[in-house]
C-alpha cells in the first residue's frame, strides 16, 4: 500500500497505525498462500448491487439463485481485507442510468470503492449530458462498453464523438467481451490514440483444453501494439469451466494463456480483477487470487506491484482512498 508523506505528530501516528496494520493483513494473507502477497492489491473487477431496493435490479435474475442476494462492499471487505485488497473498482452490470447514481452513492460511504465504472448509452443523443453528471463525481472513472457495441458504432459519427469525451474527461473505456471484441478494440484503440481502453476478461478466451486459440493469440498480438490499451486479468475461474463447477486452481492450468498476455502487454498494462461474485461459480475468492499471484511470484516476480495496483492506477487513474 502506497501511504503520503506527512510530518505531524498525528499524521505519523496515523501512518504508523495503518502500516502495522497493513503487515499484519498481509502476513495472515500470507499464510494460505504458497507465495507471500502484495499487500496493496487493487482489484479492478467486481459488481455490487441489491435486489431488497423497491426497484429491484435487472441483473441478476431471479432464476440465479447463487447471484440474485444483495452484495454490497461490507461483504467485499469482509471477505478480502485479510488477503492484502486494498480496493476495488466496481463495474456496473445494470443497464438502468440511475444505477450509476446507485454506485456512486455507494462509494460515498464505502472507502473500499475506490473507482467506479458505469454504464451508459454511447452513442445517443443524451450520452453527453449523462457523461457530463456522473463524471463530476471523481469516483466516476469510465464506463464500460459492449464489444459488438463498438464494431457497430465505430461507423457512426456521433459514437466516435461520444468516445472523444472520454479523453476529454481522462476517462476509461472498459470493453466486455462480444462476439468479436479484439478486433473492435484493434480498431478503437486506433482510431482514437489518446483514448485509455481496457480489456475484460482476457478478451473473453475460453481456457479449455491445453493450447489458447491461435486467433485470440493473434488478436491479442496485434491489439497489444497499442500503448494505450490495457488487459485485465479477470474471470479466470468462469474462463476454464462452464461457470458453473470449480476451476482448477493450479496456476500451472492458466500459465499457456498468461504467458500469451504478458508477453503480448508487457509488465505495465495487465491487472488484476477477479469478477467478484459472479466469479464464486467456479471457485473462491481466495482460490483465484491464488492462481494469479503464484503466477507472478514465479513467472514476474519484479512486477507485483504494477499487477495488483500501479497498472489500474495508470489505466483508471481511481481515487487512493487509503487512511491518511
Amino acid at each position: 500500500m502506497l501511504f503520503p508523506h506527512t510530518t505531524s505528530p498525528q499524521g505519523r501516528r496515523t501512518f504508523l497505525a495503518t502500516a502495522t496494520a497493513t503487515a499484519a493483513s498481509a502476513l495472515a494473507a500470507d499464510n494460505l498462500f504458497g507465495s507471500p502477497l502484495f499487500s496493496g492489491i487493487i482489484d479492478t473487477h467486481t459488481h455490487f448491487y441489491d435486489p431488497s431496493r423497491a426497484e429491484g435490479v435487472p441483473w441478476p435474475s431471479k432464476e440465479d439463485a447463487g447471484l440474485y442476494r444483495s452484495v454490497l462492499p461490507d461483504e467485499f471487505v469482509k471477505l478480502t481485507e485479510h488477503l492484502g485488497v486494498q480496493g476495488t473498482v466496481v463495474v456496473e452490470a445494470s443497464p438502468w442510468v440511475e444505477d450509476n447514481q446507485w454506485l456512486i452513492d455507494l462509494a460515498d460511504t464505502n472507502t473500499s470503492i475506490v473507482g467506479v465504472v458505469g454504464n451508459l448509452p454511447v452513442g445517443t443523443v443524451e450520452f453527453g449530458a449523462l457523461l457530463e453528471r456522473f463524471s463530476a463525481h471523481r469516483i466516476y472513472r469510465g464506463v464500460r462498453i459492449n464489444g459488438d457495441a463498438i464494431a457497430r458504432g465505430l461507423d457512426s459519427e456521433l459514437f466516435v464523438s461520444d468516445l472523444l469525451r472520454f479523453v476529454e474527461y481522462e476517462l476509461t473505456v472498459d470493453v466486455n467481451h462480444g462476439a468479436m471484441p479484439l478486433v473492435a478494440i484493434n480498431r478503437l484503440a486506433a482510431r482514437i490514440p489518446d483514448l485509455h481502453v481496457v480489456i475484460d476478461h482476457m478478451g473473453g478466451t475460453r481456457m479449455v483444453g491445453r493450447d489458447p486459440n491461435k486467433d485470440w493469440v493473434e488478436q491479442i498480438r496485434l491489439v497489444a501494439r497499442h500503448k494505450n490499451v490495457f488487459m485485465k486479468v479477470s474471470a479466470l475461474g468462469e474462463s476454464a469451466t462452464s461457470g458453473f463447477e470449480n476451476a482448477p486452481t493450479d496456476a500451472a492450468y492458466y500459465k499457456p494463456w498468461l504467458d500469451i498476455v504478458w508477453d503480448a502487454f508487457g509488465e505495465d498494462r495487465v491487472m488484476f480483477g477477479s469478477n467478484w461474485p459472479v466469479s464464486n461459480r467456479a471457485g473462491s475468492y481466495k482460490n483465484i487470487l491464488s492462481i494469479v499471484n503464484d503466477f507472478v511470484a514465479a513467472e514476474h516476480p519484479q512486477a507485483r506491484q504494477q499487477f495488483f495496483h500501479d497498472n489500474s492506477l495508470a489505466a483508471y487513474r481511481w481515487i487512493d482512498r487509503s487512511p491518511t
